[in-house]
């Protein structure tokens, strides 16, 4: 049945019986600092899942998430694998809907010109308004 979750899709019904073939517009919004906690990761992994049953996948990063897209980070010394280098593969799953509260950036000392990847820094404003257009809206 369309209606059953599995675990490998993060308990996200993409299988809907009475809109199969719809599109549905998934927001993941990233709030964590990448290290210290699951979230992250476990938020680039929902993200590629979705992308792969061809839903249209946006990611946000707004508080301490921006901190997942800054170049160079050296995680040795925490003892935990350096997971940052995967957000430039997102292009490659038709992932290119990235943003970045400015707010966020600006509180943080940061600039476009800090992050690995390619991303749109839009206000806070403005990202209410991509959410109030999306079918689901999840935050890490």
């Amino acid at each position: 049945m369309g209606e059953e979750m599995t675990e490998s899709t993060g308990g996200i019904d993409f299988e809907d019986e009475d809109a199969s073939g719809v599109i549905k517009k998934f927001m993941f919004v990233n709030r964590k600092a990448p290290y210290g906690t699951i979230y992250a990761l476990e938020s680039l992994e929902v993200v590629l899942i979705s992308a792969a049953f061809d839903q249209d996948v946006s990611l946000t990063f707004m508080d301490d998430g921006v901190y997942q897209i800054v170049k160079g980070q050296h995680t040795k010394a925490i003892d935990v694998k350096n997971f940052s280098p995967t957000y430039r593969a997102l292009e490659g799953y038709d992932i290119e809907k990235l943003y970045v509260e400015k707010e966020s950036l600006d509180q943080r000392g940061l600039t476009e010109d800090d992050l690995l990847v390619d991303v749109q820094v839009i206000s806070s404003a403005e990202i209410s308004k991509l959410m109030a257009e999306q079918d689901v809206v999840i935050s890490f």
